[in-house]
C-alpha cells in the first residue's frame, strides 16, 4: 500500500512523539511492505506565530487529500491571551474534515496497576471505548462571546444540538459495541437540559434498529462517580462533545497515565485524526522524557481505521503490551527506584518488538 499521511506535531511535547509514532510507521512500512509518506505542517500556536492563525487553508487542504492526520499536541501558556487561540485550529480541523466521532479507548494494563490510584480488583476486566461527539455542543454554539455591561462582565455559550449530530454518534456507538460486548451506556443531563432531552429520545429511537445491542442511560454526573466506582461496567459510552472531553481524561486515572491513552477522530470519509488524548505538556518539553506510548498506539488506530490496515496495527499493540510487560517506562509511569526511559528509548524498546 502507498498513502500519505500529513502530520500535524503542534506545539510542546508534540514534535517529540510524533517524531516516535514515525519511526514506528516507518519500521512497519518496511516490514510490511508498504510506502508511507509523510508531509509536515504547523498548527496551533506554532501556527500562530508563523502565520497569526492557528490553522492555516494550505494545511485544511493538505489534510483533506491525505490518507490520515497525525497529530501532537497544541497550546500552552505562551498563547494563553488573546483572542487567536492555538485550540482554535483544532476545532476547526475537525469540523473542517467532518470528523463528528473520537474514539478513546481505555484498557488498563496488567503491568501497570500500580500506577493507576484505584485498587488493582477495580481495574480488572476494564475494557471501555468512549465515543464522544465532536461537532456540536457547547464548543460550537452561537452566540459565544463576552461582553461588559454596566462595570459588569458577562459571558455567554450556547448548548446546541441537532438530530443528525445525535444520531450519526449513536449509530456509530451501536455498531462499534455490536463487535464488542454489545453495551451501549448514553451519557447526558436529561433531568436538566433539553439537548440532553433530544439526546436520550434520539438515542432510544437508534437503538431500536440495533436489536443486538443494550442501551443504557446514565446521567454525566453518576457517569463519572462509577467511571472510578464500577469502570468494568462498561463497555461502549456515548456522549456530547464537553461531557466526553472531560470524562476521557477522568478515565486516564484508570491506566494510570494520560501519555499511554491514544484516539481516533472520525467522519464519513477515510480521512481521521489521530492523536494522543495529552496535552502539549509544556514543562516537559524538550527534556526527552514525554510518554510515546499514546501518540504511537494512535498511529496504530490510524493504521485501523484510515488504512484498513489491521494485522499492521496488531503488530504495534503487541509491541507495546509486550514492552510494557517487559517494565520498560518512561518517568509517568515509572515506580519509585525504578528505571525511566527516554522519549526516544521507550519508542526504540517498541520498535525492537515489532
Amino acid at each position: 500500500m502507498r498513502a500519505h499521511i500529513i502530520t500535524l506535531p503542534g506545539d510542546g511535547i508534540g514534535p517529540e512523539i510524533i517524531a516516535e509514532a514515525i519511526r514506528v510507521l516507518q519500521v512497519i512500512a518496511k516490514k510490511f511492505n508498504h510506502q508511507f509518506e509523510f508531509e509536515e505542517h504547523l498548527i496551533g500556536g506554532c501556527a500562530i506565530d508563523a502565520t497569526g492563525a492557528p490553522l492555516s487553508d494550505e494545511t485544511i487542504n493538505a489534510c483533506r487529500q491525505s490518507d490520515a492526520v497525525l497529530l501532537g499536541a497544541v497550546g500552552g501558556p505562551k498563547w494563553d491571551r488573546g483572542d487567536v487561540r492555538p485550540e482554535q485550529g483544532l476545532l476547526k480541523l475537525r469540523k473542517d474534515l467532518g470528523l463528528f466521532a473520537n474514539l478513546r479507548p481505555v484498557k488498563p494494563h496488567p503491568a501497570l496497576t500500580h500506577a493507576s490510584l484505584l485498587k488493582p480488583e477495580k481495574l480488572a476486566g476494564v475494557d471501555v471505548l468512549v465515543v464522544r461527539e465532536l461537532t456540536g455542543g457547547l464548543y460550537f454554539g452561537k452566540p459565544q462571546g463576552r461582553f461588559d455591561e454596566n462595570s459588569h462582565a458577562r459571558a455567554v455559550d450556547t448548548l446546541e444540538y441537532s438530530d443528525v449530530e445525535i444520531t450519526r454518534v449513536v449509530d456509530l456507538a451501536c455498531r462499534l459495541a455490536a463487535t464488542r460486548r454489545a453495551r451501549v451506556t448514553s451519557v447526558d443531563k436529561a433531568n436538566v437540559l433539553a439537548t440532553s432531552k433530544l439526546w436520550r429520545e434520539i438515542a432510544t429511537q437508534i437503538a431500536r434498529a440495533h436489536p443486538q445491542v443494550q442501551l443504557d442511560h446514565l446521567l454525566v454526573d453518576t457517569c463519572a462517580m462509577r467511571l472510578v466506582a464500577a469502570p468494568a461496567s462498561f463497555d461502549v459510552i456515548v456522549t456530547e462533545n464537553m461531557f466526553g472531553d472531560i470524562l476521557t481524561d477522568e478515565a486516564a486515572v484508570l491506566v494510570g497515565s494520560m501519555g499511554l491513552l491514544p484516539s481516533a477522530s472520525l467522519g464519513d470519509s477515510k480521512v481521521g485524526v489521530y492523536e494522543p488524548i495529552h496535552g502539549s505538556a509544556p514543562d516537559i518539553a524538550g527534556k526527552s522524557i514525554a510518554n510515546p506510548v499514546g501518540t504511537i498506539l494512535s498511529a496504530a488506530m490510524l493504521l485501523r481505521h484510515s488504512l484498513a490496515l489491521p494485522r499492521e496495527a496488531q503488530a504495534i499493540e503487541r509491541a507495546v503490551d509486550q514492552t510494557l510487560s517487559a517494565g520498560c517506562r518512561t518517568a509517568d509511569i515509572a515506580r519509585d527506584g525504578e528505571r525511566a526511559l527516554s522519549t526516544r528509548a521507550m519508542a526504540e524498546e517498541i520498535i525492537a518488538r515489532i
